[in-house]
């Protein structure tokens, strides 16, 4: 899943990307209020991080103007305060959840995870499709009964197709989801991941699951 951290402190910035990346998502930042509105109205984002005290436009403005443009990806506030008017500023802005500095990240990850599923309507934790499940808190990809190893990237683009299965994804949907802002359009990267997935999914089964669909995209259904 793709992020867009909007974060001024740059250690925190750091150590919250880092974070996220090593658990699937990929992460674009931004260190002003001006470059995270621009971003998140340029790009597809599954979820905004969004902290408060920013400089130029702060986080409440942000995220009230992304609103009021039509944006509806959920929005998760990041406040050093716990103060109880600035958390009802940032929701009654349209964000929809919110956490305190400091923050453990296993609380950080937890809030992302549900956000994401309440954006593409999918409220369990664990994705099943057929004979194969993923479950998204312990990354963990289980095919009747093999436990299948993956890759950060190979799990969030498995985990994509999941959540959009049995319908037809693009090339352009992945690389939006999957992928950060410095991915190169003109290589197969996406491509080569897809049959990285063929062949620990696919590989030895009667029933097929991930297929090509001749000039549009990719999908994940049940075909013998």
């Amino acid at each position: 899943m793709r992020v867009l951290l909007v974060e001024d402190e740059r250690r925190v910035a750091s150590f919250i990307a880092r974070a996220l990346r090593e658990n699937a998502y990929a992460v674009d930042l931004a260190e002003t209020g001006e470059a995270g509105l621009a971003m998140a109205k340029a790009s597809a984002y599954d979820t905004i991080l969004l902290d408060i005290r920013l400089p130029g436009l702060n986080g409440i403005e942000v995220c009230r103007k992304l609103r009021e443009t039509g944006v509806e990806t959920p929005i998760l506030m990041l406040t050093a305060r716990g103060l109880v008017e600035q958390r009802v500023e940032g929701l009654d802005a349209g964000a929809d959840d919110y956490l305190i500095k400091p923050f453990a990240l296993a609380e950080l990850l937890a809030r992302l995870r549900a956000a994401v599923r309440r954006n593409f309507g999918h409220t369990a934790a664990t994705l099943r499709h057929a004979d194969l499940e993923i479950d998204r808190h312990r990354r963990r990809v289980i095919r009747g009964n093999t436990t299948i190893p993956l890759t950060s990237k190979e799990f969030a683009l498995l985990e994509f197709l999941m959540l959009r299965a049995p319908d037809t994804i693009t090339r352009s949907e992945i690389v939006e989801h999957v992928w950060d802002c410095h991915f190169d359009n003109e290589s197969n990267l996406v491509e080569v991941y897809i049959n990285r997935l063929r062949q620990k999914i696919d590989h030895g089964q009667p029933n097929k699951l991930i297929h090509t669909v001749r000039g549009v995209g990719y999908s994940l259904h049940l075909s013998s």
